[in-house]
């Protein structure tokens, strides 16, 4: 079973426009989320110690707290869902697979900072999409895995999705490169089995769309990919 809980499909193969969707105000927010995240990253922190798990973070100074990113990352392992929430400063959101939700425990736990896509359908990619508009609209950040899928090769990076990309330049919203460096050598796929041992992160500064045009989208994905393999480069 492949867990990638957080934003790994391209809601854009629906051919649906950021700019064209009108959001209800209450899309975002939910009550109880101050709460929901800070329990999330007490059960994180409690599991990850427990687990021999430590966390080191590098450039949290170049995330100001009072705006949302859409966050990038590389997408090697499990251990990843964790990390996200321990990592970032800031209320987020991610998408997930809808079958992860129905995973005991897991899926509630997730869940709350989840938005739930059933990729198989054109609709609930949509409303996803509506939901993440609304959600950064409301000054919440979001988490993709731009990879599409947890990455077991020898390649430093998957070929790049472009659906967060295409969100960024539709809403103006900076991209955020975040390196996680030694997530796979924890729990690697298709092992359920973990090792004690530190995952490092690294914050990049923020990228800001560009103008839109007729390349702009992967150009855009381009740039963003080459800084996060710069960065996976210079701390590996």
């Amino acid at each position: 079973m492949d867990l990638h809980p957080l934003f790994c499909t391209d809601l854009y193969r629906s051919n649906v426009d950021a700019r064209n969707i009108h959001c209800h105000p209450d899309i975002g927010r939910r009550p109880g989320d101050k709460v929901s995240i800070r329990l999330i990253r007490v059960w994180a922190g409690i599991w990850a110690f427990l687990s021999g798990i430590r966390f080191e973070v590098h450039g949290k100074e170049r995330i100001d707290p009072t705006k949302p990113y859409i966050y990038i990352f590389n997408h090697r392992s499990f251990i990843d869902a964790p990390v996200i929430p321990m990592a970032i400063p800031q209320a987020l959101r991610a998408l997930g697979k809808k079958e992860l939700s129905k995973i005991p425990f897991f899926g509630w736990v997730v869940g709350k900072l989840a938005v739930w896509v059933d990729r198989t359908s054109v609709e609930s990619r949509r409303a996803s999409l509506e939901k993440l508009i609304g959600i950064l609209e409301k000054g919440i950040s979001v988490v993709v895995a731009p990879e599409g899928t947890r990455n077991d090769r020898s390649d430093l990076l998957l070929p790049f999705q472009k659906g967060a990309f295409r969100l960024s330049i539709d809403t103006r919203i900076p991209i955020l490169p975040m390196a996680v460096i030694g997530a796979d050598q924890i729990m690697k796929r298709g092992s359920i089995l973990l090792t004690p041992g530190k995952v490092r992160i690294y914050f990049s500064d923020p990228i800001n769309p560009p103008i839109p045009s007729e390349n702009a989208v992967n150009e855009f994905a381009s740039k963003c990919r080459n800084r996060l393999e710069a960065m996976l480069l210079a701390h590996e």
